[in-house]
């Protein structure tokens, strides 16, 4: 603290106010390091750590300003808080960590459009009756217009995540002019507040401003709504950017440096990343907001609604068995099937026993596999599954035709070759794994109901494919005590 005061009394500065933005340095330093370790699995638990470290020295030096006059408010939301947040942690399954983080993204946007209207009730409309400079006006109403959107949209993701909502977009007529009226109006409806004259009566700036927070809440739901199951990866993505930039306009209007950092860093970071999954997708991001994805399911291969088309190979888990034993490389293709029956602890031990077998062992992760980047890799980690083992799509789809086996554990679109084949398919063009090279492949399902974007998947019905039907983490489970008993 003397050093502080030193150097404080130098710059000109309260040895308090010193110490707060030396803090929010460390802090920025903290996220920015955290952003760095993400970018690889092997260190994506430090980066989570490291941030996390840098939030809690930001929010505790927060809490040191001297224009906090009371805190019985802010110990009641953090009491509250942790009573949600701590079980919702350490309880909730890995399976639902996508709706998890859209409930946490509605909330973020949530507190961070309440933020907005507190400042504007404070400083315009009820308390001072003044009026906003523009720049915190400007920052004040995209804060409030964006959180707003945040707040509805991440509902909506949850809802269709959930299953609470329909997974296939919902479309209306004129849904398109609606939604691009609606993103005018709100932006409009900004500009005026941040430009209207001296002379219009403050009631009539509160009437703008607070419909303009209902059209945000509107807006949410116009643009996610329609949106299908298949996009969901780049639709949470998006949201997690639309948040960051709303807490980095609300640094702004509160004149807090490392709210604008923190923000500007998740809003471009989560841009960044919607993009690469657009790009993984072969999709462009007018194309996920307005494109109905996945409306139609057109008739092709494959059964109806659970059923079984006549021409798919069906096989026992001991044909299964007896082809892996005879193989000297295997790929692993994971999907949200594998999430969803919590099989990636059963992969991890058929790899252990095919490896015994001196059988080469990898696992293919495609970018848009399950429902949220990454989500692959975070359960494929949870079974201890070696980092130098996982291979993005690059790195591994040229490898297929020379591999015996393919295993895939509930993955659907990623692998059908309708997305290089057939122009009229919705996947078209959706970079996919070239699984059907593979001399064999082995598909885990429960059933041929279509992936997210609600089309047959012709990779079920290839002459190369065996189906194993069935819960497959059972299966596997089946499969290594098939390969156990061999080994006896």
């Amino acid at each position: 603290m003397m050093l502080l005061s030193l150097i404080s009394e130098g710059a000109g500065l309260d040895p308090r106010v010193l110490a707060i933005r030396l803090s929010y340095l460390v802090a920025c330093f903290l996220f920015v390091l955290g952003l760095v370790n993400l970018t690889h699995p092997d260190r994506a638990r430090r980066g989570n750590t490291l941030a996390a470290l840098g939030m809690l020295i930001a929010v505790c030096s927060t809490l040191l300003d001297a224009q906090i006059l009371e805190f019985h408010w802010i110990i009641g939301g953090i009491l509250l808080g942790s009573i949600v947040g701590v079980p919702m942690g350490l309880k909730i399954p890995m399976t639902k960590m996508p709706e998890r983080i859209a409930l946490s993204h509605a909330f973020g946007g949530l507190a961070v459009a309440l933020v907005g209207v507190i400042y504007y009730i404070h400083e315009q409309g009820f308390v001072k009756a003044g009026h906003v400079d523009k720049f915190h006006m400007s920052a004040v109403g995209f804060e409030v217009l964006m959180g707003a959107i945040t707040f509805t949209g991440s509902i909506m993701a949850f809802g269709k995540l959930q299953g609470f909502l329909p997974g296939k977009p919902t479309t209306f007529p004129m849904q398109n002019a609606i939604t691009v009226g609606s993103i005018v109006l709100g932006a409009a409806m900004v500009l005026f507040l941040v430009v209207r004259p001296e002379s219009v009566p403050h009631n009539v700036a509160n009437i703008v401003f607070y419909t303009m927070c209902g059209l945000g809440l509107l807006m949410g739901v116009l643009l996610v709504l329609p949106i299908g199951g298949a996009d969901m990866p780049v639709v949470i993505c998006l949201l997690n950017s639309y948040a960051g930039l709303a807490a980095s306009a609300s640094g702004f209007a509160l004149d807090n440096q490392v709210l604008i950092i923190c923000g500007a860093l998740d809003g471009g970071s989560g841009f960044i990343l919607a993009m690469a999954m657009s790009k993984a997708m072969n999709r462009s991001f007018m194309n996920v907001i307005f494109g109905a994805f996945g409306s139609a399911a057109p008739a092709g291969a494959g059964g109806g609604a659970g059923g079984k088309a006549a021409n798919v190979n069906e096989a026992s888990v001991e044909d299964a068995a007896e082809l892996l034993k005879a193989s000297g490389s295997v790929i692993v293709v994971p999907g949200y099937g594998m999430a969803v029956a919590q099989a990636q602890h059963a992969v991890r031990e058929i790899a252990n026993l095919l490896e015994k077998n001196s059988c080469r062992v990898r696992y293919a992760i495609h970018p848009v596999a399950g429902r949220m980047p990454g989500h692959m890799n975070v359960l494929l980690a949870e079974a201890n599954v070696p980092y130098d083992l996982l291979y993005d799509l690059d790195q591994i789809n040229d490898d297929f035709v020379n591999t015996d086996v393919v295993i895939v554990v509930g993955a659907n679109d990623v692998v059908n070759p309708a997305a290089k084949t057939s122009p009229g398919s919705p996947i078209f063009g959706m970079p996919v794994f070239n699984c059907d090279q593979a001399k064999a492949v082995i598909v885990l399902k429960r059933s041929m109901n279509p992936g997210f974007a609600g089309i047959e998947n012709e990779l079920f019905v290839h002459p190369k494919t065996m189906m194993v039907f069935g819960d497959a983490k059972q299966t596997l489970q089946k499969m290594a005590t098939a390969l156990k008993g061999d080994s006896h």
